[in-house]
């Protein structure tokens, strides 16, 4: 699995998917995080919670080479004859999307020291924003991850990835929209949205924690049913 991860990270900065993905998120962190300083406020949350719909929107650029690529290049099969388990191969390829991801959170670290030079942090408030964030992340990567394996093409599978993201983004205006009590509550349940607001508002729920890795294990546990089939068939 390791030699999956080196080879993904490397594959990531020989192209230019690391750098863009990691450009457009130190952008719009940079935008709200300069718009916040603006205004005169020191609250990062204005930052993490601007940051929801971008998250949504740029990190199936990081997936969508994981497996589609492999079967556009023929590359598939001797990966799947290689002596490692399915899962390993799909958490390889999700690991190497998760470091560069947190490589792109790193951006979180200065903003905080430059508030620290102002006025005290809210510690507490700040980590519970960065579990939430990073947990929306690997759940989005995940899902990700399930996309590409269905496809070989990476266009596809980066469209389909942002259109699902659009699509989890819009579910509290759906459930508005429906106005019936008994799906409001399951679409409820289901918003990446409303459980993301209990990180960002500072309060850390451990059933939204066990949701979110939830998500992340079933698209896991799925890739590998489609990679299994691919394998048999």
């Amino acid at each position: 699995m390791g030699a999956i991860i080196k080879r993904e990270v490397s594959a990531y900065f020989t192209s230019a998917i690391a750098y863009v993905v990691m450009a457009v998120f130190f952008l719009f962190s940079g935008m709200f995080f300069w718009n916040m300083l603006y205004y005169d406020s020191s609250n990062l949350i204005i930052v993490f919670s601007s940051m929801f719909m971008v998250t949504l929107c740029v990190l199936p650029m990081l997936t969508m080479k994981l497996l589609s690529d492999e079967k556009r290049q023929k590359t598939d099969q001797a990966l799947l004859t290689a002596p490692i388990s399915v899962w390993q191969i799909v958490l390889g390829k999700f690991i190497s999307a998760e470091i560069i991801y947190l490589c792109c959170m790193a951006i979180y670290i200065p903003m905080t020291l430059v508030v620290a030079c102002f006025t005290a942090p809210q510690w507490g408030i700040i980590l519970c924003n960065l579990i939430g964030m990073f947990l929306l992340g690997s759940s989005i990567i995940a899902i990700g991850v399930f996309i590409s394996s269905l496809t070989e093409s990476q266009v596809i599978a980066a469209v389909a990835g942002i259109a699902t993201g659009f699509f989890i983004s819009m579910l509290d205006n759906i459930s508005a929209a429906i106005g019936v009590d008994f799906v409001t509550a399951i679409i409820s349940w289901i918003s990446f949205m409303t459980r993301y607001q209990n990180f960002y508002s500072g309060i850390f729920n451990i059933a939204d924690a066990i949701y979110f890795l939830s998500v992340i294990g079933l698209f896991l546990f799925l890739t590998t049913r489609v990679i299994d089939r691919k394998r048999w068939s």
